[in-house]
């Protein structure tokens, strides 16, 4: 990899970091929550839009709310482009370094290309997909998914958060346009392939210590909704016998899910969000909602798996005189990124491991329609989606170095200024 020369704290992939460092931190959670069309994530997007244009990119956003930046070619002619980014939204809590890790060093990668004086001859462009986490709307990837198609846009205006907010509603707050979301095959036609550097979320880097590693898949994984549904009572005057409680069924069935889940070798299965309605301290709950994260790296044993927690929670609410009703909010096959563009950037960067990995990523929505690789950045602590994730500086320089090499390489046809 080619130095990186000392420069200003700004244009370092740790000053960039440190620029943004005090929007959407979470005083009750810690870390950050940066949920899409919140104060945080405009923030950041303006933030992103404002040095993205000190580097001469050129800004535009399509009807998704996908924000791009292009650095074009003599000829002006967007088409077979190559194509980096990342997200800026986050989980609630989460760490510092999901997501705008990649946008930065996406933004110091162009700095380095340009003090190499290349001038490509194929369009450059970085993008910053909209709830990729899927922490407000609860569809993951959701800017990426409508992009491709993938996402009914009927069904994606109708999606609400906690509060009731649609997203239709939120959008047009936030001045996107809500009817004109969904496929943009205009805009797809446009990309070439898409490389996505982000934080290794686990432990295989720090095993190998090596600072990048090359994916080469993700996890099949989805998200699902287990609503129980018992009778709303007074604590105080319902008698033990005569309760339909539904907290105590979903209690045992988040037992049962990570039971379950452990009698598949390599499953993940996690409740990491539980809503009783109507919420008071002392009132028996009506309903209870359970949103239900599974993983898997073949699909059918996710489907598997997913059947016997549903069909195991049908029994354990029978039994506390309660029911359940269950449906999908997000599904991604397992996806094997392009092996011809993993083999060439083997070749740009030979020092770096091949690991695959359990999270899920807009890289991944996109491979089914253009070529699509990801990079990942050593995260000593293995932790993620939590404020304990972590990037050393010299390895957040090291992945950007480790990007602009890639990049240099997929631009194809360059040449150098003299």
């Amino acid at each position: 990899m080619t130095p990186l020369a000392t420069k200003p704290a700004s244009d370092t992939v740790t000053g960039l970091l440190r620029d943004i460092s005090s929007v959407g931190t979470d005083p009750r959670r810690g870390g950050y929550s940066r949920p899409v069309f919140s104060h945080a994530e405009t923030e950041l997007r303006s933030w992103f839009i404002e040095q993205a244009g000190r580097r001469g990119l050129d800004i535009t956003n399509d009807n998704n709310g996908i924000v791009w930046a292009w650095w074009d070619t003599a000829t002006r002619i967007r088409k077979d482009a190559v194509v980096t980014g990342s997200h800026l939204d986050s989980v609630p809590g989460g760490g510092e370094y999901d997501g705008p890790l990649g946008v930065a060093s996406a933004l110091v990668a162009v700095d380095v290309l340009k003090a190499r004086g290349i001038r490509p001859r194929r369009p450059l462009a970085i993008a910053v997909f909209p709830e990729e986490e899927g922490s407000r709307f609860g569809v993951a990837c959701l800017g990426s998914r409508l992009l491709t198609g993938a996402l009914d846009p009927d069904k994606a205006r109708k999606l609400k958060d906690a509060d009731g907010n649609t997203y239709a509603d939120v959008a047009a707050a936030n001045g996107q346009d809500p009817r004109f979301i969904g496929a943009d095959p205009e805009t797809l036609q446009q990309l070439g392939m898409f490389v996505e550097l982000h934080v290794e979320q686990g432990r295989g880097l720090v095993d190998l210590d090596q600072p990048v590693a090359i994916g080469s898949s993700i996890l099949g994984h989805g998200r699902w909704k287990l609503s129980v549904n018992g009778q709303g009572n007074h604590a105080g005057t319902t008698l033990m016998k005569d309760r339909r409680d539904p907290m105590i069924a979903a209690a045992k069935i988040m037992i049962g899910i990570r039971d379950t889940a452990r009698n598949y070798r390599d499953a993940r299965a996690t409740v990491g969000r539980l809503q009783p309605v109507p919420g008071g301290t002392n009132v028996i709950a009506s309903r209870v909602d359970l949103w239900i994260d599974v993983r898997h790296p073949r699909d059918e044993v996710t489907a598997a798996l997913v059947e016997s927690i549903h069909l195991n929670a049908q029994v354990i609410a029978a039994e506390e005189n309660c029911t359940v009703t269950f449906g999908v909010e997000s599904l991604s096959p397992t996806v094997h990124f392009d092996t011809g563009l993993r083999d060439q950037l083997q070749k740009m960067l030979p020092d770096a491991p091949v690991l695959d990995t359990g999270a899920g990523h807009d890289a991944g929505v996109l491979a089914g329609h253009i070529p699509t690789a990801m990079l990942f950045v050593r995260n000593p602590t293995g932790v993620s989606h939590s404020p304990e994730e972590l990037v050393e500086d010299h390895d957040a320089e090291a992945g950007a170095l480790a990007l602009a090499d890639a990049l240099a390489g997929l631009l194809g046809e360059a040449r150098h200024l003299g």
